[in-house]
């Protein structure tokens, strides 16, 4: 049978299949003939050998069954810097949540202790306590929803403040000591399915 009447195959040099990644994608993706002649041709002595395709396909799926017996990757870091700006950010929005989420419990907390009664008992015994002896009045000091829903505000306000200031310096100071020992490590793994 002649050259010209045999049919071409295509096959890839062994160097050309790993170097696309491995995956029998690009292995097939790559399937050329190395030489600059025709596939039917034979190439000069100084050619690599060549491997069929299907070759190459089993290489690459024998490599992946092998990366995926041996388990998760693993990957040791170190958390060298941290973004003050980010941080304060996030610690900001952190804050806000928590400062809504407290000012609607204190809320939801004063209308169930209206409901049982429990603010006009506090205030009978406030103004109670606070009468003289000779009974002249006693302080007009009344819980109302105003001073507790107020007060939890304020120290939600305050609170949301100081969170986003510390968290900040808590950022310039982590950088200041990974600077010094290295940083936190960390060990990350991929996860088993």
């Amino acid at each position: 049978m002649s050259q010209a009447s045999r049919p071409a195959t295509a096959s890839v040099s062994p160097p050309a299949a790993h170097a696309v990644g491995g995956t029998p994608q690009a292995a097939a993706a790559s399937a050329a003939p190395v030489s600059g002649g025709s596939a039917g041709q034979p190439s000069g002595a100084a050619a690599p050998p060549r491997v069929q395709v299907g070759e190459a396909v089993r290489s690459a799926r024998q490599t992946v069954s092998a990366a995926a017996s041996r388990g998760p990757r693993r990957a040791r870091l170190q958390l060298k810097k941290v973004d003050p700006w980010s941080v304060m950010k996030f610690s900001f929005a952190v804050s806000l949540v928590l400062f809504i989420a407290s000012v609607v419990a204190t809320s939801i907390l004063y209308m169930v202790l209206g409901a049982l009664g429990v603010w006009d008992s506090l205030n009978d015994t406030i103004s109670t306590v606070t009468a003289g002896q000779d009974g002249s009045q006693g302080v007009d000091l009344a819980i109302t929803a105003k001073m507790v829903i107020g007060g939890s505000a304020l120290l939600g306000a305050v609170n949301m403040v100081l969170f986003t200031a510390l968290a900040t310096l808590g950022a310039f100071i982590y950088n200041v000591c990974a600077d010094l020992v290295g940083g936190v490590e960390l060990t990350l793994a991929e996860r088993n399915q």
